[in-house]
């Protein structure tokens, strides 16, 4: 899929859970090495937007494809095919806590692409040097900070070689000084590359590492632009209050 190219196309998407609709004709799209913030007010629809993209949740209308797969509806894209081009890195950061580091990063490569455990081993190794975690190969979660824990989640989305990552409040649950470490590992995926939608409270990584920021609001997209222009001319209301409230 050449640069340029839509990798994520999100069409007037509905999602309702009971008589609450959370997203109401939300669409936009992203190119291949993009980084796109999704910014807005707790309950506005940002996280249930990414598990939409991710194929987490049933969407009552529109369309959503990525990476060419139609997902979101029943018996769309097989969640096979989807595991293997869009990782995903949520707040909590889900490791399995009986099992090393490297085991954490092998499994999914042994079991969902088939990989020998050598051929396994040595893509962990490759992963963990990003996230500059080569050390704690042999660790268990428990012996890690909350910021090393989230960039071992990083390096076991990596290890499938994803086309999309997507990350939800990855740094919420982290105080300042580890919220930097895991931020610095996102900022060098964009400077590489790779194709990413964070749903994020960080507004400065969303001004200094996003070419694009979707403003939610009451379950739509209020405003979408590319970064500096949108932050330096607000065109609503409530995008300016926001702004206002998190500087």
């Amino acid at each position: 899929m050449p640069a340029g190219e839509a990798v994520v196309c999100i069409r007037d998407v509905v999602k309702e859970f009971g008589p609450l609709r959370v997203l109401d004709g939300v669409g936009f799209e992203v190119t291949r090495g993009q980084t796109v913030a999704v910014v807005g007010r707790s309950g506005s629809g940002k996280s249930t937007l990414l598990r939409c993209i991710a194929g987490l949740e049933t969407i009552q209308g529109g369309d959503i494809e990525v990476c060419g797969h139609p997902v979101g509806r029943p018996g769309s894209a097989a969640r096979a095919q989807l595991r293997r081009d869009v990782g995903m890195v949520f707040q909590s950061y889900n490791l399995f806590p009986h099992l090393t580091v490297e085991r954490n990063i092998t499994l999914a490569l042994t079991l969902v692409k088939k990989q020998s455990r050598e051929e396994a081993k040595g893509r962990a190794a490759e992963v963990l040097g990003l996230v500059g975690l080569t050390d704690k190969i042999g660790a268990y979660p428990e012996q890690l900070s909350g910021g090393q824990q989230q960039r071992v989640a990083i390096a076991r989305s990596l290890a499938l070689q994803p086309q999309v990552m997507l990350f939800d409040e990855v740094t919420s649950a982290l105080d300042p000084e580890l919220t930097a470490e895991v931020l610095g590992v996102m900022e060098s995926l964009a400077q590489r590359g790779m194709t990413m939608i964070s749903v994020t409270h960080e507004m400065g990584f969303a001004r200094r590492v996003a070419d694009l920021v979707v403003f939610m609001h009451k379950g739509k997209v209020w405003e979408i632009g590319p970064t500096q222009e949108l932050f330096a001319n607000p065109r609503t209301a409530e995008f300016r209050q926001f702004v206002g409230s998190e500087l």
